[in-house]
C-alpha cells in the first residue's frame, strides 16, 4: 500500500481532544514521563507506608475517580466516562495479590520502586506507555472517541436531522473507502492482466504447454521447495532468498505452489504482496530459533485415538491427510505437518478404521471436521471413500472440510470433485460446508471465484478464517478482505488471534488492535461483511470470544510492555476447567512496527483504551 499521512487520508473523525495524549516514540516513554503524569496516584506510591496499605489506597482513589466521573455534571461527555470506568477496572484487575501470583511479577512493587526513584532498568518505554495511559484514562485525560462526528445539533429534527446525518455517515464511508481502495484484490483488471502475463512465463521457464497450468496435479509435481526453485518463478529478494535456505537448514518445511508464485509482483519490495510473501517466507526470528517441534495447542492431550481431536461437546477433528500443497509459515500444526506431499501424509487403513467406529460410537457429535494438512489433496477415488463412510453414520449432521487449495490451489476444484462433495448433501439432513483461509484481498482471483462458484451451485457454503497477523492489521485492511469475501461467496467466519510461539512473534498483533478493528473498522461494514468472530485458540482449551470482557481478565503488564491476561475456558459456568494465563504483544512495539510500513501511529491512538 502507499504510504499515507494522517493529511491524505484521515481515518479518524470529528474533533482531537486537548486532553487527549499524544504518540510519541518508544525514546519518550520513561519512568520519568510517568512521574510527571501520575498525580495523585504518584504520592500514593510514594508513601512511606507497607505495600497493601498502598495497594488499598490506590484502590480507593481508583473508586473514587471512577464514581467521581459518573457523579458529575452534562459538561462531560457520556463515552468520557466510560473510559474511566474501563481503565478502574483494568486496575482494580492490574492491583489485586492473585493477579500478581498469577503472573509472577508485581505491577505495584515495579510502580512504589519508580515513584521513589529507585531504578528499574527492565522495565521498558512499552512498558511505560502502557502504565501512563492506564493513568491518564483513569483521571478522565483522554477522548480516545470522536467528538461529534455522528453527533446532530439538536435544532435539527425530523427529515433535516435525517439528511444531516445521512450526510456525516457518507463522510465516514468515503474515508473508509480511501483506506480500502489502498488495499489491491486479484480481481482489478491491471492486476489480472500483470498476473496472466508472470504465469505465461512460470510456464515457460518450466518447460510445460499452456494447458497443463490449469491441472492440479501438475502444480504440485511443480511445487517449489528451494529458493531457487521460486527465484526462477517468481522474484526475491536477497534477503527472502537467505532466509528461506536458512529455514530448509534448520529443519523448516518451505512448499509454494506454481500459482500462489504467480500471484506475487514482478518486484520483491512487498509494497501489494508483502502478506502473501510473508505467508510462505519464514521470518529471520523463525530462522534463528529454528523449527519448534512443539505440540503448541497440546492436540494430543485432546486425541481419543489417531488422526482424531476433540475439545467440544458437538464436534471433532479428523486429520486423514497431514500434508498440505503450500506451507503456511505460522501453521499451528507445524508439529504434524512436515512437508507438501510428504509420503506418509495419508492415513493408513487400520487408523482410519478406528476413527471411523470412534465417531459412531460418539452419538453426541454431529459434526466432522475433516482437515490435516489438507485433505483435498487426497484423490478423488480415496477422498469419497472416506467422506461417504462418514456420511453413513446416522448422527453426523455435518461435513466440514478445512482446506486452503482455494486459495493456493484453485484449480484443484474440478466438476468431478465438486460433484463429489455435492453429492454428501441431503436437504435437511446432512450440510456439506468448505472452511478455507483467504489472507488478504490479494489473494483473491478469478480462479478462486470459478472454484467457489463451483461449489456453491452444488449447494455448499463456503466460509473464511482470517489469522490477524501483523501483515494484514492496517487499518482497514482485513474490512477490504471482508468486502471481497462477500463478493465473491465466502461467508467471514473467524478472526483468529495469533499463536504466541516466540519463532513467531513478527506476526503478533496486541489482542487491543482485533479489539479496535472490530469497533472502528468492521463495524462501519454492512452486518453481512462482518459476521466473522474474534476468537483466540487457547492452547489446550478451545477457542474464546474476544469480543466478551467476561471471558479474559487483564492482570498485568510485563516489563517489557506486553499485557499478560487470563483467558477463562468456553467450558465456564457449564463445567469446571482451568484457566490459561498468556502474554500479548506490547502495543508501543506494534505502533513502532507500523510507522516502518508506512502508518501513522496516531491514527491508532484509542487502541491504548481496548482491554
Amino acid at each position: 500500500m502507499e504510504n499515507k499521512t494522517t493529511s491524505d487520508v484521515q481515518v479518524r473523525t470529528g474533533i482531537r481532544d486537548s486532553r487527549a495524549p499524544v504518540l510519541s516514540t518508544s525514546g519518550e516513554w520513561s519512568a520519568g514521563k510517568f512521574r510527571s503524569l501520575a498525580g495523585r496516584m504518584l504520592a500514593l506510591l510514594k508513601a512511606d507506608e507497607p505495600p497493601d496499605a498502598i495497594r488499598h489506597r490506590l484502590l480507593e482513589e481508583i473508586n473514587r475517580l471512577h464514581f467521581s466521573t459518573y457523579d458529575e455534571g452534562d459538561d462531560i461527555h457520556d463515552l468520557d466516562r466510560v473510559i474511566v470506568r474501563d481503565c478502574a477496572r483494568v486496575w482494580r484487575g492490574l492491583l489485586h495479590p492473585r493477579s500478581e501470583r498469577l503472573a509472577g511479577f508485581s505491577l505495584l512493587r515495579a510502580l512504589t520502586d519508580a515513584a521513589r526513584g529507585i531504578e528499574r532498568p527492565e522495565l521498558s518505554p512499552a512498558f511505560w506507555a502502557d502504565v501512563t495511559h492506564l493513568i491518564r484514562g483513569v483521571e478522565g485525560q483522554v477522548r480516545p472517541h470522536e467528538v461529534g462526528s455522528v453527533e446532530i445539533d439538536d435544532s435539527l429534527v425530523g427529515r433535516e436531522a435525517g439528511r444531516e446525518r445521512s450526510r456525516i455517515l457518507d463522510g465516514l464511508g468515503a474515508r473508509a473507502e480511501a483506506r480500502m481502495q489502498g488495499f489491491r484484490d486479484g480481481l482489478l483488471l491491471s492486476v489480472r492482466r500483470r498476473r496472466r502475463s508472470h504465469r505465461a512465463a512460470i510456464v515457460r521457464s518450466l518447460s510445460s504447454p499452456t494447458t497443463a497450468w490449469n491441472d492440479w496435479r501438475w502444480q504440485m509435481r511443480n511445487v517449489c521447495r528451494t529458493p531457487d526453485a521460486l527465484g526462477r518463478l517468481a522474484s526475491l529478494s536477497q534477503d527472502e532468498h537467505a532466509r528461506i535456505a536458512g529455514a530448509l537448514q534448520v529443519g523448516m518445511p518451505f512448499a509454494v505452489t506454481p500459482y500462489y508464485a504467480s500471484l506475487f509482483d514482478r518486484d520483491s519490495s512487498g509494497q501489494f504482496d508483502l502478506a502473501l510473501r510473508m505467508q510462505v517466507i519464514p521470518p529471520q526470528t523463525a530462522v534463528d530459533l529454528g523449527e519448534s517441534a512443539d505440540d503448541f495447542m497440546a492436540e494430543t492431550d485432546t486425541s481419543p485415538v489417531d488422526r482424531v481431536t476433540r475439545r467440544y461437546v458437538g464436534v471433532a477433528i479428523f486429520k486423514p491427510f497431514n500434508a498440505c500443497a503450500q506451507i503456511c509459515v505460522y501453521c499451528q500444526r507445524n508439529w504434524e505437518v512436515k512437508n507438501s506431499l510428504a509420503p506418509d501424509a495419508l492415513i493408513l487403513r487400520g487408523p482410519l478404521d478406528e476413527a471411523v467406529r470412534w465417531f459412531a460410537d460418539h452419538p453426541h457429535i454431529r459434526e466432522v471436521l475433516i482437515t490435516g494438512g489438507d485433505p483435498l489433496l487426497m484423490p478423488d477415488d480415496r477422498l469419497g471413500g472416506l467422506l461417504r463412510r462418514f456420511a453413513e453414520i446416522p448422527h453426523i449432521e455435518r461435513i466440514r472440510i478445512g482446506t486452503r487449495t482455494p486459495v493456493v490451489l484453485p484449480m484443484r476444484f474440478t466438476p468431478a470433485l465438486c460433484a463429489l462433495l455435492g453429492s454428501l448433501r441431503k436437504p435437511g439432513t446432512r450440510e456439506v460446508a468448505i472452511v478455507t483461509h483467504v489472507q488478504h484481498p490479494y489473494e483473491v482471483t478469478p480462479e478462486l471465484v470459478r472454484a467457489v462458484e463451483r461449489l456453491r451451485r452444488r449447494g455448499m457454503g463456503v466460509y473464511n478464517q482470517l489469522v490477524y497477523t501483523f501483515f494484514v492489521s492496517r487499518r482497514f485492511e482485513a474490512a477490504a478482505l471482508r468486502r471481497v469475501l462477500r463478493r465473491v461467496g465466502i461467508d467471514p467466519y473467524y478472526t483468529f488471534y495469533p499463536k504466541a510461539k516466540k519463532e513467531l512473534d513478527e506476526y503478533r498483533v496486541p489482542l487491543a488492535r482485533i479489539l479496535q478493528e472490530r469497533k472502528e473498522e468492521a463495524r462501519l461494514l454492512p452486518g453481512l461483511e462482518r459476521t466473522d468472530a474474534p476468537v483466540y485458540n487457547v492452547p489446550g482449551l478451545g477457542k474464546t470470544n474476544l469480543n466478551a470482557w467476561q471471558h479474559r481478565d487483564l492482570i498485568s503488564i510485563r516489563p517489557n510492555g506486553a499485557r499478560i491476561y487470563e483467558f477463562h475456558p468456553w467450558e465456564k459456568k457449564i463445567a469446571p476447567q482451568r484457566t490459561y494465563v498468556g502474554d500479548d504483544m506490547p502495543i508501543l512495539d506494534y505502533l513502532d512496527r507500523l510507522r516502518t510500513l508506512g502508518e501513522a501511529p496516531e491514527d491508532y491512538e484509542s487502541i491504548w483504551f481496548y482491554f
